[in-house]
């Protein structure tokens, strides 16, 4: 490590979870086992976490159903290493998450990562994902990869996110669930599900509003659920899935300077109001999955399709010149689908257990874009005159190999992936074409692990591979000096990743993870300018990332459990470049990227039907540009507290929840906007703040 990378404060600020986890390891062992997780991400077959020679981690239903909203996805996630969820108090943008500084620059949605349900990919081929569209209330439990076996994914694949909702079983059962909270929180639910070892149903709808923490944020979101699965026999099972995600304007505050934040954290600027900035989500999706055993073998086969509709009106200026290619309202239809065929064959006539997958993924998504002038005549914010229309069609087609070969106290996996993405653009605004065009971008992805057991509660790896990100439709739209111009002359961004790794399980209450990566990256996306209302990319030399991860899962006996997840990364440019006619230095810090992250959570059962929890969640400073001339947004410390209570009366089950976020009611900032043109890279976090819900349950 350069000896910039300093451990004495971010080790410091961890010797509290560490003492805690410390105590609990001088206690007598109480009569609880802490399971090993059986996961499938990263491998496509189940295996326990501990046997796999990467870094994988699972948060079970319970982590993020206990006591929690079901909203957001950073209910679950603050709990895995390497990932960092910024909530922007903003439905309109979504979440930002990143894990190991990938997808730390996106300015709206999730990119960098691979979003996945039920095997069904929650991103786009170009690498743009919506956190939305994964429903928390259905999830059974969430997996999370990364490092470089993440390049068995495919481009995009910083790291890979992948939900799967539960299956119905148990006899019908039907229930309802009302939660009310601050700044007008309001969120009803409404589901049944029943099933048994031949056939299951879930059905899930639910309605959230909120009046938002800052001004012009209000939001409605709407989902629904639903999935049907049977075993057509002993040897195979099938899942069709259905689900919605409805959201009608939207509000969108648009982020802050320093001087509005540090004035009045829930304000807006003043241009927000003005257009009425807001966004409209209409998003429909089914799916088959379909798996059937032959002999030791598996096949493995999903279709899936769907739509997705947005409208959204920006703030850009009135002023902006009339030939801009674009408008200040974007509108668009999304027709998507794809399908993946997989293959895992056990190879009986190797020494050890080897085994062989192979796979297909192919995926596409066709946008009707339209773009409108976001005023008419001397009224802002409405549809006007029209500055874009075109058809923008991504498509892959990739196919994969993989071993898995456990021998003796050695377990190796391998993988290769061609990774092949085409971008096509048909531009029909003035007849011209002159935006017209396609880019095809191909990359061989390989990864290579390997695992020994110095014993079996102690293993270590050691883990390299290739990954690339490919830039987004929203990255090349525009090309820098060039106002018509769609960006093909952009490229991919490519890494070389290391990690080494040690898991432990000092005795069965115990679970410890450890990680250090570097991952070095070549032609890096970043801004190139902003102007006029529009944003281009370019790419920008080398940059380097070495971190480190530690998560510790303790059962301190059957009434207490602690959990601990640290992060300690330096994202730093390696190559000067140019950006908007000034110098971008070397060591600079990538901005989005927080050096150092610490969730830490205790939890207590006194007995069955209660549970109590506190959390706290530690973020040093995080830059908002990359000439790290801006202020940057400060380090913070929060700390939240749930309780949950559940009864049961004959065939009811009552529950009610309280939580209390930022209990201390500090102020500060939840998350940036990266390069804002505007200098508004400020997004305020809500002061204290209260939920309250219950619910009931009737079993038939």
């Amino acid at each position: 490590m350069p000896s910039s990378f300093s451990w004495r404060r971010p080790l410091t600020a961890l010797l509290p979870g560490l003492g805690l986890c410390g105590a609990a390891w001088a206690q007598t062992p109480g009569t609880v086992t802490l399971l090993d997780p059986l996961v499938v991400t990263g491998s496509y077959a189940p295996s326990a976490s501990f046997a796999l020679s990467f870094s994988v981690d699972t948060v079970e239903r319970e982590q993020f159903a206990d006591g929690q909203l079901g909203v957001n996805l950073s209910e679950a996630l603050n709990r895995v290493p390497g990932v960092v969820v910024q909530n922007r108090q903003n439905y309109a943008q979504d979440l930002q998450i990143s894990s190991r500084g990938y997808g730390a620059r996106s300015a709206f949605g999730i990119r960098g990562l691979k979003l996945i349900s039920d095997g069904i990919p929650a991103s786009t081929p170009d690498g743009q994902g919506q956190a939305a569209s994964l429903n928390l209330d259905v999830a059974e439990r969430i997996e999370v990869l990364r490092g470089p076996a993440s390049a068995i994914y495919g481009s995009n694949a910083g790291g890979v996110i992948q939900m799967f909702s539960r299956d119905g079983s148990g006899a019908p059962k039907v229930g309802a669930a009302t939660t009310v909270g601050s700044d007008g929180f309001v969120k009803n639910r409404l589901y049944g599900e029943g099933g048994n070892d031949q056939a299951g149903f879930l059905l899930d709808a639910s309605r959230m509003d909120t009046d938002g923490y800052r001004d012009h944020s209000a939001a409605r979101r709407d989902q629904t659920f639903a999935k049907v699965h049977v075993r057509p026999d002993e040897d195979s099972r099938l899942a069709l899935i259905a689900s919605t995600l409805e959201q009608n304007g939207t509000q969108d505050p648009l982020g802050q300077s320093w001087d509005a934040y540090r004035h009045d954290p829930r304000s807006v600027a003043a241009v927000a109001e003005q257009y009425d900035t807001r966004k409209s989500i209409h998003h429909q999706q089914l799916g088959m999955n379909y798996e059937r055993a032959f002999g030791d073998a598996t096949l493995q086969f999903n279709l899936y399709g769907g739509q997705r509709s947005v409208i959204q009106y920006l703030s850009i200026p009135r002023s902006t010149p009339g030939n801009e290619r674009g408008g200040g309202v974007v509108d668009f239809d999304r027709a998507f689908h794809g399908g993946t065929l997989r293959w895992i064959q056990p190879i009986a006539s190797a020494s050890g257990e080897l085994s062989l997958t192979t796979g297909l993924d192919y995926d596409q998504s066709r946008d009707e874009r339209r773009g409108f002038q976001n005023f008419s005549g001397d009224t802002l914010g409405v549809k006007g005159e029209l500055r874009r229309k075109e058809t923008d069609t991504a498509t892959s087609l990739d196919p994969y190999l993989q071993a898995h070969w456990q021998l003796d106290r050695w377990t190796f996996d391998a993988g290769l992936r061609h990774s092949s993405m085409r971008m096509e653009v048909d531009d029909r605004f003035l007849g011209d074409g002159d935006s017209s065009g396609s880019k095809t971008y191909q990359n061989t992805l390989p990864s290579l692990s390997a695992m020994y057991a110095f014993t079996p509660a102690l293993q270590g790896y050691v883990s390299l591979g290739k990954a690339v990100e490919t830039p987004t439709q929203a990255e090349m739209a525009y090309a820098p000096g060039a106002a018509g111009a769609f960006n093909f002359g952009l490229q991919p961004a490519t890494s070389t990743q290391y990690e080494l790794g040690l898991k432990a399980r000092p005795d069965a209450q115990t679970r410890v993870n450890l990680a250090v990566f570097e991952i070095r990256t070549r032609d890096e996306i970043v801004v190139a300018a902003a102007s006029n209302g529009r944003t281009s990319y370019r790419n920008a030399g080398k940059t380097l990332r070495r971190g480190l991860e530690l998560s510790v899962q303790r059962e301190l006996d059957e009434h207490w459990q602690t959990n601990l997840a640290y992060t300690l990364l330096d994202a730093t440019y390696e190559q000067a470049f140019e950006q908007s006619g000034a110098i971008v230095d070397k060591g600079n810090r990538l901005p989005g990227v927080p050096r150092s992250n610490l969730f830490a959570e205790l939890l207590w059962k006194p007995r069955a039907g209660i549970s109590m929890g506190l959390e706290g969640q530690l973020r040093s400073k995080v830059q908002v540009e990359d000439s790290n001339q801006s202020r940057a947004a400060p380090g913070y410390a929060v700390f939240n507290w749930r309780t949950r209570f559940e009864q049961h009366l004959g065939p009811w089950t009552f529950d009610q929840m309280v939580r209390l976020d930022n209990l201390l009611d500090r102020q500060y900032v939840g998350s940036v906007i990266v390069g804002d043109r505007n200098g508004r890279f400020y997004e305020a976090a809500p002061g204290r703040s209260w939920y309250a819900g219950a619910g009931l349950e009737y079993q038939f």
